[in-house]
């Protein structure tokens, strides 16, 4: 099991103690957890270890030590070091680094940040950033001149008994009075109400005194890019809550079907998956910054949604790493909608909206990030229908994990991808941080794979893509004779018993029938591939040593 993450991190005890001490390296560590949002240095635990070594004890000197250097090293960073004694009766030092007020550097002059499991430097530019998004009091958290006594008393009931039916919060919580939930969920300073209460329960004219409360624009446009419609909600009238059930309801396209063929029948599939535009539109609302003014727009396309959020990702998460870096920007705002049942837990959003999006057969969703925006563009229509029956058997049969649902429906909506391209696609560090992603496909057979380290390719099993009905096409841009027999044998390897036409259909109608006739009959000659029937009825298979 590996404990490593956004906020937990490992160290061996070497790196504090004799000869082998780095304490530069772990000052470095804690200015990044300080600088994000604090988390924990197992001291004594090693790398793909879960538990220190049974007999291994912890001098208590060694905690003022630690202590005093990371002091000596650093700026605006506090840490708390303690022994503690797992379950194997070994001992390690859990050092919490708490979340800095202020931005968190060596003496030395360097700044670091976590970002998922990476110490990452930071540089440059985003330094000022990284100061402008650490107020020393949080927007959310900072007083309003609301007394806590007038927030509007229908959306403080209908907040109340959202959170009492709500099932993420404990018994403990659920007790407690509205006055009680003010200050649990920090919508309230003594006699005023926070800037996040003012948010979610103030009244129109109060929210709207804020000065940057959110304001949504959809906008329709035809296949010309002419606009056609267009839905405001730019009064403050709703809270950020509400705004998400009012958008989906009023915006008619949301609820568009069309009908996909399945066999002999069709099915109707909505033009947008519900999940996957109430997650985008809570990502926008919790996620962006609250310091800065700008509308939140809504662009309908015929083929696609846009969703354009003011202010940049924050520090340390880019479009290239959004699947994996986690890194809440209004926690308050975040830790409500996660109670309400509003939005996935934290770091699983991103993974949701890949899952059910390739899992329908449509491609994932694509983020873009600007000088002062983001934006995420999700596709309206399926395109490849087939690909929900293969993913919806698979998943009845074998129970899948997410990961592996993911992984599958990538898959099957291409001809297939090398380790490299895979890895690209579902934003990994590394073709090593595959398996994790695999999981059990290649065991069950669901998928395949050809060749070796990065060169690897992987496909979905042909016998159940046939009986899924996905008929992908394999494809090669350099139509050389050494490179086409290759992918004639690609093709046979996934669909056996396949007529000449069958072939060219697959490999690209651009070849002609002849160059694929004259490939197979060498293939044959050189005993790679087999026949049985003549003239139209003649098939084609790979020999054995052809596989």
């Amino acid at each position: 099991m590996n404990l490593e993450g956004q906020l937990v991190d490992k160290k061996s005890i070497r790196s504090v103690t004799g000869k082998t001490a780095d304490f530069p390296e772990l000052a470095k560590d804690c200015v990044a957890f300080a600088n994000a949002q604090g988390g924990q240095l197992h001291i004594g635990i090693e790398d793909k270890e879960s538990l220190p070594p049974a007999d291994q004890k912890v001098s208590p000197e060694l905690l003022d030590t630690i202590r005093k250097r990371i002091t000596e090293l650093t700026v605006n960073v506090f840490v708390l070091p303690a022994i503690v004694q797992a379950e194997n009766g070994g001992e390690y030092i859990n050092l919490t680094i708490q979340r800095s007020q202020a931005v968190a550097s060596t003496t030395d002059g360097r700044y670091f940040l976590r970002v998922s499991d990476r110490c990452d430097p930071i540089i440059g530019d985003d330094i000022m950033r990284l100061a402008d998004e650490r107020p020393g009091r949080p927007w959310e958290a900072m007083s309003s001149r609301v007394p806590r006594s007038e927030p509007d008393t229908a959306k403080l009931a209908a907040f109340v008994s959202a959170i009492r039916a709500s099932g993420r919060v404990k018994d403990s919580v659920r007790e407690k009075s509205p006055d009680e939930l003010l200050n649990h969920y920090g919508l309230a300073d003594g006699a005023v109400l926070t800037h996040l209460g003012v948010l979610l329960l103030g009244t129109t004219a109060q929210r709207r005194n804020l000065g940057t409360a959110p304001l949504i624009q959809a906008i329709k446009y035809d296949e010309m890019d002419n606009k056609i419609n267009k839905w405001l909600w730019d009064d403050y009238t709703f809270s950020p809550i509400e705004l998400v059930d009012a958008v989906w309801q009023e915006i008619p396209d949301f609820r568009e079907t069309y009908e996909i063929a399945e066999g002999m029948y069709r099915r109707q599939v909505p033009a947008f998956d519900e999940k996957v535009v109430r997650e985008i539109l809570v990502n926008a609302l919790v996620h962006r910054p609250y310091t800065q003014r700008g509308d939140i727009f809504l662009n309908l396309y015929p083929d696609r949604l846009e969703v354009v959020n003011p202010g940049r990702l924050p520090l340390g998460v880019t479009p290239q790493n959004i699947l994996h870096a986690s890194r809440r920007r209004n926690d308050g705002l975040a830790c409500v909608f996660h109670d309400l049942g509003l939005m996935e837990k934290e770091g699983s959003g991103y993974d949701m909206l890949f899952d059910r999006l390739l899992s329908s057969g449509r491609p994932a969703p694509v983020t873009k990030e600007g000088s002062d925006w983001v934006k995420v563009t999700i596709k309206r229509r399926i395109m490849k229908p087939e690909v929900i029956r293969l993913v919806s058997e698979a998943d009845a049969q074998y129970q899948l994990m997410q990961r592996e649902r993911i992984t599958l429906a990538a898959l099957a909506q291409h001809e297939g991808l090398t380790a490299k391209e895979l890895a690209s696609l579902l934003e990994v560090g590394s073709t090593d941080e595959l398996a994790q992603w695999f999981g059990r496909l290649t065991g069950l057979g669901l998928v395949q794979s050809v060749g070796k380290t990065q060169a690897t390719r992987y496909f979905v099993d042909p016998a159940l893509l046939r009986d899924s009905g996905v008929k992908l096409p394999t494809t090669l841009k350099r139509i050389e004779p050494h490179r086409l027999k290759e992918l004639i044998r690609e093709d046979l390897r996934r669909y056996p018993d396949s007529s000449s036409m069958e072939v060219n259909k697959r490999i690209g109608a651009e070849i002609s029938a002849k160059t694929v006739k004259r490939s197979l009959d060498g293939l044959i000659e050189e005993g790679v591939v087999i026949f049985f029937g003549e003239r139209r009825w003649r098939r084609y298979r790979l020999a054995d040593k052809g596989h």
